[in-house]
């Protein structure tokens, strides 16, 4: 069955589902904007003819934005070797953080779910780029393996395999912990924060924590990971010693409640967590702007965030 008179309006409705395949794939937003423009630019290309023979238009412009992505990851890793200390994926506000004042922003078409946590895309980023397309498209898009062997250029039998080996990095990470319960630790962590109670934040924190800092060589950073319960405890403080004037506010992050940190009234950090036994283990701190543009509102109007 073809696909004559296929509308502009079908294909455009596709580019929800892949802004939400790109980004998984690329941590990135707009890294994943680009990718699916780019998909929507060759399938225009294409002459009407063409695009009639396609039976499937979502699942060709699926195909082609996976293949995209597979470039753009593996060209990353060289880029990344060159970025100025360490590279975290970019954080996604909760829904009423949105920056709408430029249109329709990429960041409304995400759904937040526990396959954007940033523990979930760090695990991505140690992935090969194989490995990674074949685990999303399967396991978070549930892509049957004979359209992922399309995108990479494999066997249905192969590319089950690099899901599989994908899968068990994913199994060796801890489950996430209750959003109420994430929430409340959170919350500890901000109180403790702002009086700089050294005590009480090594208290919150697993004495093997690890705090990884994203500045991208434009804002100061810990060029290395911070390890420790009292090192992270001591940088926090310094930190909050070094800005008057800083406010935290609670935020959900990628879907799971974290901290904003604004000076100014301008974001200059996103605090992602990761908890476990009750205690933080991981503190993911984004400070480059490059990766803050769609954190540009929040708070603007201190209105209350969507933690849905």
């Amino acid at each position: 069955m073809g696909t004559a008179g296929t509308s502009i309006d079908e294909t455009a409705g596709e580019r929800r589902q892949l802004i939400n395949v790109a980004y998984r794939l690329l941590g990135s937003l707009a890294e994943a904007e680009d990718a699916v423009q780019e998909a929507y630019a060759r399938w225009y290309a294409l002459p009407r003819s063409r695009q009639e023979e396609i039976v499937s238009p979502g699942a060709w412009l699926t195909t082609v934005t996976g293949r995209i992505c597979l470039d753009v990851l593996g060209s990353a890793r060289a880029r990344r070797e060159r970025y100025v200390g360490a590279w975290l994926p970019e954080p996604l506000p909760g829904r009423a953080g949105w920056d709408h004042g430029h249109g329709t922003d990429p960041a409304d078409q995400m759904v937040l779910d526990e396959s954007v946590t940033m523990a979930f895309l760090v695990v991505l980023e140690s992935m090969t780029p194989a490995e990674r397309v074949a685990f999303v498209l399967h396991d978070v898009f549930r892509y049957p393996f004979a359209e992922i062997a399309g995108v990479l250029g494999r066997t249905p039998a192969a590319c089950k395999q690099l899901a599989a080996s994908a899968r068990r990095r994913v199994g060796a990470a801890r489950p996430p912990v209750t959003a109420a319960r994430q929430a409340d630790m959170v919350r500890h962590v901000k109180e403790a924060w702002e009086t700089k109670d050294i005590a009480a934040l090594v208290g919150l924190l697993d004495p093997a924590a690890v705090m990884t800092a994203d500045g991208g060589g434009i804002v100061s950073a810990a060029l290395r990971p911070v390890e420790g319960a009292a090192p992270i405890a001591r940088y926090m403080a310094a930190l909050t010693g070094r800005a008057p004037g800083l406010e935290l506010l609670e935020w959900p992050v990628n879907g799971v409640p974290g901290l904003v940190v604004r000076q100014a009234g301008a974001v200059t950090a996103v605090a992602s967590f990761d908890v476990a036994d009750g205690r933080v283990t991981r503190i993911w701190v984004v400070r480059n702007p490059e990766k803050l543009r769609p954190w540009a509102r929040v708070g603007e109007a201190h209105e209350q965030p969507d933690r849905t």
